[in-house]
């Protein structure tokens, strides 16, 4: 599949046009004995008055002794003997198998992903297909006795593609599968198979894209970024990030300590149903051990909580297979305003990734835009508020291992004020490990 290549312990070895040309030959003869007439006239053409002379059939045995030096196994090539109109007739039959022949090793591994799980066929094919480097038996383009092998291996290649669009779209790849469909569209322009198979790929792109601004994958950390607009909490396969501030403050009455729409918010009331207590008990359980920055008095402070701790203190607060990460990146002011900076937002989202990476149980990880709320970084854009989060979270992902995938939640009324092109501009300027042009 593609130009001949003769491998012998790992090393190629160099065969004549003509030597290459009967090895062809044989191989497309798939295990029959070929004469050394047939082989002639196959290779050279028919001979001068079209009688097979003995220099002819020396220039065939010439080619079968240089070809038997290379092959790598020396039963590989048999002589054998044919009966002929005047008596017999020297004939070659070439003897391979899979591991050594790369289009029995692709048929086999066809087949076998046919009668395969979806993933394993994937597997299966995606190994076949790395076998194939162009057109089969390249090096005789134009000769009879290549075009049935030639025309079969050509139409399981299509079939295997095919097959791999399908286990990828099963696996729910349709990101694999789209190059794969295109490629084949290309060059089938009046398949309608072609164009169906493309058109369905595209369809469940989009069905999986859904509510996905940018999408890109860190193939050096095996990490995905993705930035969606959506509910922060509809993310029922990853773990949440909440901010919050120094005080961890949750009281929501009257939107005055806390706003109800707020992030803060809606942890109490979505996740822990309104149960003020049992979110208070699971802050104060994940806060032990943390030494706290402050206390205020009640009369200089009058409502919510009043020990402060650290920016950047982390409590990761249980749910079933995944956790909250209770962020402190905001100081609360006794007149109940929050207030942060962008150094104080850096390092806070630094201690959040070492949280995640010891606690998040190696799940996605969704964030919302940290900073924009009511706690605004008011040095910062939105843009710039993203940016520093995937900025802070590769960075960790060079360190250790952290979370497969980072989810930045776009709230949907937000979503017109976030200028994505700008955000993307940054996000492709990155390497595939995460790194900026100039770091």
């Amino acid at each position: 599949m593609g130009p001949t290549i003769l491998r012998r312990d790992e090393d190629d070895v160099h065969l004549k046009p003509y030597t290459i040309k009967l090895l062809l030959r044989l191989v497309a003869a798939e295990g029959e004995s070929v004469s050394a007439e047939v082989l002639y006239r196959d290779i050279w053409g028919e001979p001068v008055n079209g009688r097979i002379t003995r220099a002819n059939r020396t220039e065939v045995q010439k080619r079968i002794v240089e070809l038997r030096k290379a092959l790598p196994d020396d039963h590989a090539l048999r002589t054998e003997q044919l009966l002929a109109t005047h008596g017999s007739e020297s004939a070659y039959r070439l003897i391979l198998d899979a591991e050594q022949l790369d289009w029995l090793e692709f048929a086999d591994l066809v087949n076998r992903a046919a009668y395969a799980a979806p993933a394993m066929a994937a597997a299966l094919l995606t190994k076949a297909l790395g076998l194939w480097r162009g057109r089969p038996l390249a090096d005789i383009p134009h000769a009879a006795f290549a075009r049935g092998l030639a025309r079969r291996l050509t139409e399981l290649h299509t079939f295997a593609r095919r097959e791999l669009i399908r286990a990828h779209l099963e696996l729910g790849h349709p990101d694999l599968a789209l190059p794969i469909a295109e490629r084949l569209s290309e060059e089938r322009p009046d398949d309608p198979a072609a164009a169906k198979t493309l058109a369905e790929v595209r369809a469940r792109m989009r069905e999986r894209s859904g509510h996905v601004l940018l999408r890109r994958e860190f193939s050096d950390l095996r990490v995905t970024l993705l930035v969606q607009h959506g509910d922060l909490f509809d993310q029922n396969d990853a773990n949440l990030v909440a901010g919050f501030s120094d005080t961890f403050d949750t009281a929501t009455e009257n939107d005055v300590v806390i706003a109800q729409d707020s992030v803060q918010g809606q942890l109490l009331h979505r996740i822990y149903a309104g149960d003020r207590g049992e979110l208070d008990r699971q802050l104060k359980n994940g806060l032990r051990g943390v030494e706290r920055l402050s206390r205020e008095e009640r009369q200089d402070k009058q409502r919510g909580k009043l020990i402060r701790y650290p920016l950047g203190t982390v409590v990761p607060l249980p749910l079933p297979g995944r956790r909250i990460f209770a962020l402190a990146y905001s100081r609360q002011s006794n007149d109940l305003v929050a207030r942060s900076t962008p150094a104080d937002l850096r390092r806070a989202l630094n201690s959040l990734w070492a949280s995640v990476a010891v606690h998040g149980l190696h799940r996605p990880v969704a964030i919302p835009i940290i900073g924009s709320g009511l706690a605004r970084v008011t040095e910062l854009s939105r843009e710039q508020l993203v940016i520093m989060i995937v900025d802070t979270f590769l960075a960790a992902c060079r360190r250790a291992p952290t979370s497969p995938e980072l989810r930045i939640v776009v709230r949907t009324e937000e979503q017109a004020k976030l200028r994505m092109d700008d955000v993307e501009r940054f996000i492709e300027t990155l390497g595939n490990d995460g790194r900026g042009p100039h770091a």
